[in-house]
């Protein structure tokens, strides 16, 4: 690729797989993109209902956010449009503001998303890709376990065919399911037990198929055959049979005031869920993700499609992976299933107004209890006392608390964790290993092994910085004071980093050290820890001699400066220089 191309493909990224298609991808592509149009029609339909939308807009963002990140995206095989945990999140975020459904919600789901895009779009300029990877996937799975609770909540009146007052809390949502069992609709209950099953039995019998879509196929012809309008079964509104229309977001700074925080946390969301998806798709394609024009595609995405009656897209783990297992191999076929969407959608939009909103129940139910990730809570819970509380506060509070609060709730908490783990890093004790012909320098705790009475080796595993400081200085001190150490070597191989805290602690260690008649020692250190200590003065502060490459020559050189009495009357003698002759006596 040409220098000129290169520089091109950073801001017209689908440059890069342009070449990649042929007559052979093509067809592959367009087999795939048929497959995932076929998938989401259901599914669309269904997420809109979740985010308070007419089911046309779940619709519009199949056809609009997956063409749009597709084109300016990473990822060859991600799919993105209405998701789940997004939608469910919209729905929370704007229906304290306006009645779900009404033209002021509609129009200020598209101000939400125009504002979540702008958010990841910066992200994306401003490099900060890798911060997903400081966000436990933990969060996600208890976020999406307790968004999967609120989804089926909010459709069991549906299922029963009882009235609940909108915008009520989880737990006053199922006392006044409750206080409404006598009242239950059996026409309604049938219906969408009847599609639960035939969805459940499709998907068991064929994987492939289309289940979603039959379920509601046969659910339909049940409400036809019941007499469905008879008995007080409502239908699905018919979706209009067109293009997505353009729109306008309200950008009044009030309502972008209003929206701000809660755009915030839908891109947050957003970004986890495309990124984590598109690199565990990425394992099996053996494809590179860039996370930052990853943060770019769906940002432009979901600017773009708030403009063209688009809601808040992410990308779908279902949709994606099925994409890749269907043989796409490249970016197209998300471009062709928005487009043979859009040709089923203008065939097909009268029958919709057949689906019972029972059967849309029904279904809503499936999906809910997909997005729980039982066997990855499980391994959780098995593995890690700390995510496991990560886990469940953030399940909490999320069916407890507002939405936004319980995604700024778990992120926050898999920060303040990762961070205790950088803060105390492992602090390893080596001794040479007598017999390795070699003496090689292994840790205490693998093999017990006799150390030096006046010298300790240690390795520290971690970066040494402002939050790692108070760990790593206890160590050293209740090594020099209470064990009565004066020399000890630090082994700086596994230190990638360094700040002036860390710095600084270890000038206070070292001059500590040598006041008591001995020092601190240091080895393997990594270049660029060497060239900030050496650019900071720290290494003069504590005395260039002190500084070595390599464990031997360290040993070698802080021998010479032990204690030769105490030497004389050791019976350890564990280095070598304690087996040969002392050259400096006479």
């Amino acid at each position: 690729m040409s220098s000129l191309n290169m520089k091109l493909s950073r801001f017209l990224p689908f440059l890069a797989w342009w070449p990649l298609v042929n007559r052979d991808t093509l067809k592959k592509d367009f087999m795939a993109g048929l497959t995932g149009a076929i998938i989401v029609l259901p599914q669309g339909i269904a997420f809109a209902t979740i985010a308070g939308l007419p089911p046309e807009y779940g619709l519009y963002t199949a056809m609009v956010t997956p063409i749009i990140a597709a084109l300016f995206g990473s990822s060859r095989h991600l799919i993105s449009g209405p998701t789940t945990a997004i939608s469910i999140v919209v729905f929370s975020s704007i229906s304290r503001y306006a009645e779900p459904g009404s033209p002021e919600f509609i129009q200020m789901a598209l101000t939400l998303t125009f504002l979540a895009g702008a958010y990841e779009f910066g992200f994306g300029l401003a490099r900060l890709g890798s911060l997903v990877n400081f966000v436990s996937h933990t969060v996600v799975v208890g976020f999406t376990a307790g968004a999967a609770i609120l989804i089926a909540t909010s459709q069991v009146k549906h299922v029963l065919g009882v009235e609940v007052p909108r915008g009520e809390s989880f737990a006053n949502t199922w006392m006044d399911i409750f206080h409404h069992l006598g009242d239950i609709n059996w026409y309604v209950f049938v219906i969408a037990m009847a599609t639960l099953l035939t969805a459940i039995f499709v998907r068991k019998l064929s994987p492939k198929a289309p289940h979603l879509l039959v379920a509601l196929i046969v659910g339909s012809i049940i409400a036809v055959l019941l007499g469905a309008a008879e008995h007080g079964v409502k239908l699905v509104p018919q979706i209009p049979p067109h293009l997505p229309p353009l729109s306008k977001p309200d950008f009044s700074f009030a309502t972008i005031q209003e929206l701000a925080p809660e755009a915030f946390a839908v891109a947050l969301l957003a970004l986890i869920e495309a990124v984590s998806i598109s690199r565990a798709v990425a394992t099996k394609s053996h494809q590179l993700i860039d996370s930052n024009q990853e943060f770019i595609g769906q940002g432009l995405s979901n600017m773009f499609g708030s403009f063209f009656s688009s809601y808040a897209g992410s990308g779908s783990f279902t949709r994606s992976g099925i994409n890749y297992a269907a043989g796409a191999v490249t970016p197209m076929s998300a471009i062709f299933a928005a487009v043979l969407l859009m040709l089923i959608v203008l065939l097909i939009a009268p029958l919709t107004a057949y689906i019972p909103v029972a059967a849309m129940g029904g279904v809503i139910l499936l999906v809910a209890w997909n997005l729980i990730e039982f066997h990855q809570i499980k391994v959780l819970v098995k593995a890690s006392a700390s995510e496991t509380g990560i886990l469940i506060t953030t399940f909490l509070a999320t069916l407890f608390l507002e939405l936004e609060f319980a995604i700024y709730i778990g992120v926050l908490l898999s920060l303040v964790i990762f961070l205790n783990r950088t803060s105390h890093p492992d602090i390893v004790t080596l001794a040479p290993d007598r017999d390795d012909p070699k003496s090689k320098m292994i840790n205490i705790e693998t093999k017990p092994l006799a150390q030096c009475p006046q010298l300790r080796i240690l390795r520290i595993d971690m970066s040494i910085y402002f939050g790692s400081v108070n760990h790593i200085e206890a160590k050293l001190m209740d090594i020099s004071e209470k064990q009565g150490i004066k020399h000890i070597l630090l082994v700086l191989s596994g230190a990638n980093f360094i700040d002036v805290a860390g710095a600084e602690m270890l000038v206070h260690q070292a001059h500590s050290l040598q006041e008591k008649g001995g020092n601190l020692y240091f080895c393997g250190m990594k270049g660029k820890v060497w060239q900030f200590m050496a650019q900071g003065g720290f290494i003069r502060e504590i005395g260039p001699a002190q500084f070595f490459e390599t464990k031997p020559q360290a040993i070698a050189n802080i021998y010479k400066r032990l204690d030769k009495q105490r030497c004389e009357t050791c019976v350890t003698r564990i280095f070598r220089e304690c087996l040969e002759p002392d050259t400096t006596k006479k």
